[in-house]
């Protein structure tokens, strides 16, 4: 009975999230490390809807769990990373079943600092076989199929640029794009963590969820980067602070470790609510191109990048020595050294993140304000 409902619960988690996991064997040892089998009947409450009020869930327990139960219950499951349980703004408490990743299972449950317990080293060893083996098989072998699906979304994160001066201590030059049209719509973001930050009240920093989900499988990066830096914002904080997956700072120690990020070369990625940037920002990543999920997903061919930017890197070849930094430090590899030894921009896949202009020691990069979706297919793996 117990398996028939596991599977039933797995069914529901996968059609709330937008990556159409296989549900086998992996997904199923995820959520049975997750989800005790007392828990089940909870979960299967948000198969018609996967947010609910406490009323609205009397009801789909059909009278089966009263209002202690069903806030017992929401809270345990919340502090594994599977339901997110907030007021919604007119005060009603809203309780929601959350996806297995983006955002959802895989971000809180590496979110917290680890232990390298047996059950955190397990969960790190299923996510990785159901990301990057079953899924990223499943995508190679439809990928006529699957690629045309991943143009319909929409971009997963935004980047935030680094537009500090840059490390010989200049200014980095921030051209008007001349080929944008008079009129035409353009959504208001904020544009750097300074601006980001002084919008909310509550902060909270959190452990960057890739990075520990490496360090578990045993590839800690190999740029040492800093593990607390993965911030949410105004309800996501409220949620992450009251069940112990970070903690609450102030605005001046928000933007000293988002300045640490920029020194180690870490890019920022904005989230906003339903993935639409005229919303608010949730949360931010600061990601190293070593470990960072949709990276990595994307390299090994299992994600489109999909990714809202407001900047493009622009080379002045007069300035430009052929150090190659920029070539080092570009998340995506999208620089390259052309046969004049002068870096090359591949436009059409920057996501203007100004790591290159920041670490410039010649000055020779500027960004250019370009308001756009940055859109390219997973590669294709040949066996």
């Amino acid at each position: 009975m117990s398996e028939q409902k596991y599977k039933q619960a797995a069914r529901i988690i996968q059609k709330i999230g937008f990556l159409p996991f296989p549900i086998n064997e992996t997904f199923m040892d995820i959520i049975k490390t997750l989800v005790n089998e007392d828990e089940l009947d909870f979960v299967l409450a948000f198969r018609r809807n996967a947010s609910q009020t406490m009323e609205q869930l009397l009801k789909s327990t059909k009278g089966a769990m009263n209002e202690e139960e069903i806030e017992r219950k929401a809270n345990s499951l919340a502090k594994k990373g599977i339901i997110f349980n907030q007021p919604n703004s007119q005060g009603v408490m809203v309780y929601r079943l959350l996806p297995l990743i983006m955002v959802g299972v895989f971000e809180y449950v590496f979110m917290k600092k680890i232990e390298f317990t047996e059950k955190e080293k397990k969960l790190a060893e299923l996510f990785h076989k159901l990301l990057f083996i079953d899924f990223k098989d499943l995508v190679q072998k439809e990928y006529d199929t699957i690629v045309p699906f991943f143009k319909t979304l929409k971009p997963f994160d935004r980047t935030i640029p680094i537009l500090d001066k840059n490390v010989s201590g200049k200014e980095v030059d921030i051209v008007v794009d001349e080929d944008v049209e008079v009129g035409q719509e353009k959504i208001i973001t904020a544009q750097n963590v300074e601006e980001l930050i002084e919008k909310f009240d509550d902060i909270t920093v959190a452990h960057c969820f890739c990075r520990q989900h490496q360090d578990l499988l045993g590839n800690p990066c190999k740029f040492d980067a800093p593990r607390e830096n993965c911030f949410t914002f105004g309800k996501s904080a409220r949620h992450v602070a009251n069940h112990g997956f970070g903690r609450k700072v102030s605005k001046e120690e928000a933007l000293k470790i988002m300045k640490e990020a920029e020194d180690y070369g870490l890019v920022h990625k904005a989230f906003h609510t339903h993935s639409d940037i005229s919303k608010i920002e949730t949360s931010v990543c600061n990601c190293c191109q070593d470990c960072c999920g949709t990276f990595l997903m994307y390299r090994q061919g299992l994600m489109a990048t999909i990714n809202a930017s407001d900047y493009l890197s622009n080379v002045n070849e007069e300035l430009c020595n052929g150090c190659g930094i920029c070539v080092e430090k570009c998340p995506l590899d999208v620089i390259e050294l052309n046969d004049d030894n002068k870096a090359e921009v591949k436009k059409d896949y920057c996501i203007g993140c100004g790591l290159c202009a920041h670490f410039c020691p010649e000055n020779a990069i500027s960004l250019v304000e370009k308001q756009r979706t940055v859109y390219y297919p997973p590669p294709r793996i040949k066996n």
